[in-house]
């Protein structure tokens, strides 16, 4: 009792000396905690933004002007770095290549996804959480542990230098992270909603798909972004389980180092347009991603 009235005679304490501040003080501390605030948010999207531009920068510059006295903005406009990317077979293949591994292991991924999480979410079984557990440990474990067994069991079989290789390689960390992400998802979806509509006449696929997934398409959306990002930027398993016909942009991007030095110019455009696919599938899948963050697992 004497400590509930202590707490009360320190609010009451703390409310007059808060009222004994005139409006002005008050608005001038709002005012400066405002400032202080934009100043912090752009300074840090100067310091996000100042690589990106840097890389545009110089992919508008020759080698010459890049490798001699630092300029803010090209001096000499040239996109010459881009039309040799965009003329020539072995540099825009190798974009073609990236996009259709990255598309063929998003499609696997979310079709073997969607049903295990499902699973996983309304269904108790022998080992269940065992299970579960086991699928994140494949995230723990770097991509180099599967570069050898990979490695020969794809050419043994015929699939070494194809883009199914590439794709099927990294459904063995992406499937684990779609699992875990949608089962989150999916297990905040009530279990009524199952039995109304198997009541109404509703058949599991026909549930499935024309309730259900709509019902999760924000938990759907992030993943998909989680599995771009990862299959996107992934060189260690692309670059082993390729040669020629299937190799990945990041690994054609090496080639601009050569006996009389690096083509900065070049490499600088290729990074500008290796970006772009990034900002495309974020800016389509933008609003689930913020309902994503909000309501799943990530």
């Amino acid at each position: 009792m004497s400590y509930q009235l202590e707490n009360t005679q320190r609010g009451e304490k703390y409310n007059t000396i808060f009222s004994k501040v005139s409006p002005a003080k008050r608005r001038n501390r709002t005012a400066r905690a405002h400032w202080r605030s934009r100043l912090l948010l752009g300074l840090y999207l100067a310091l996000m933004i100042l690589p990106i531009y840097w890389l545009i920068n110089m992919s508008l510059q020759t080698n010459s002007e890049i490798l001699g006295s630092m300029t803010l903005w090209p001096q000499n406009l040239t996109f010459d770095n881009y039309i040799g990317i965009f003329t020539d077979s072995s540099w825009y293949m190798g974009y073609v290549n990236s996009m259709l591994y990255v598309a063929m292991n998003m499609l696997i991924t979310i079709s073997v996804a969607l049903p295990a999480a499902y699973a996983f979410s309304r269904y108790t079984f022998i080992g269940d959480k065992h299970l579960f557990f086991w699928l994140l440990t494949n995230l723990m474990a770097p991509p180099a542990v599967f570069l050898l067994p990979y490695f020969q069991l794809y050419y043994s079989v015929g699939l070494f230098d194809t883009h199914i290789a590439v794709a099927l390689a990294h459904c063995l960390f992406n499937i684990p992270l779609a699992i875990w992400i949608l089962e989150g998802f999916m297990s905040s979806v009530p279990k009524e909603i199952d039995e109304t509509a198997y009541i109404d006449g509703y058949s599991f696929p026909r549930f499935f798909v024309k309730i259900f997934i709509p019902m999760i398409r924000s938990g759907i959306g992030v993943t998909l972004f989680f599995l771009f990002m990862f299959s996107w930027v992934e060189l260690l398993l692309a670059r082993t389980l390729t040669a020629t016909d299937a190799q990945p942009i990041g690994m054609i991007m090496t080639r601009t180092s050569t006996a009389s030095g690096i083509d900065w110019g070049t490499l600088a455009a290729a990074g500008v347009l290796t970006i772009i696919p990034g900002i495309l599938v974020v800016y389509f899948v933008r609003n689930h991603i913020a309902k994503g963050f909000a309501l799943g697992r990530t």
